[in-house]
């Protein structure tokens, strides 16, 4: 039976969406074709009729993951009230370094989830994964009103901190939770208090 275009369209982004999800929670090598396109709802043959590739997916899902923001405070940047630049990085710094963000890598950041795959992944996803950084770069930096160099290198800094802590908060979570929730805490203070 054939798919109207609209359904098509449909498919894939749901194929999208969920390797986003997936290859966050498990890696690039952790989800195979069939585990994809069964949480889409479709099966793994249909996944070639939209991608040229399982790399062609993964950089799409790598760029469709960066989609997520660092900066989900809708209106802070705005208001009177709490638009103040520290209060605005503290509710980030806090939000991201959350134990629900440390525990829920599907739903949130793709550099903490994904940047070692990256690495490894070759040149094609590295550029995938650059354009991402450098949004959320931007993104940051436009949250916190920072436009000039010396902001940019601080927004740098407080960036690549609070992913490598969500990364060891997340390596440690099982094996010592207490270490786990010492690393979070511990770079929220030092990064924001």
């Amino acid at each position: 039976m054939k798919v109207s275009k609209a359904q098509a369209a449909e498919n894939r982004e749901g194929i999208v969406d969920a390797a986003a999800r997936l290859y966050r929670e498990k890696g690039l090598d952790g989800v195979g074709v069939a585990e994809i396109t069964r949480d889409a709802g479709l099966t793994h043959g249909g996944l070639y009729r939209h991608f040229e590739s399982k790399d062609a997916l993964a950089r799409e899902a790598c760029l469709r993951a960066f989609e997520w923001t660092i900066t989900p405070l809708d209106g802070l940047e705005s208001s009177e009230t709490d638009g103040a630049p520290a209060t605005r990085l503290r509710a980030l710094v806090h939000g991201y370094l959350s134990a629900a963000h440390r525990d829920h890598p599907g739903e949130g950041c793709p550099a903490a989830a994904l940047a070692a795959d990256a690495a490894r992944a070759g040149p094609e996803m590295s550029e995938v994964f650059a354009l991402g950084v450098e949004r959320n770069i931007q993104r940051f930096m436009s949250v916190l009103q920072a436009d000039d160099a010396a902001r940019r290198t601080q927004t740098i800094v407080t960036l690549s901190s609070m992913v490598g802590a969500l990364v060891l908060a997340r390596a440690t979570a099982a094996g010592n939770p207490a270490l786990s929730e010492e690393i979070l805490a511990t770079l929220r203070v030092q990064l924001a208090p």
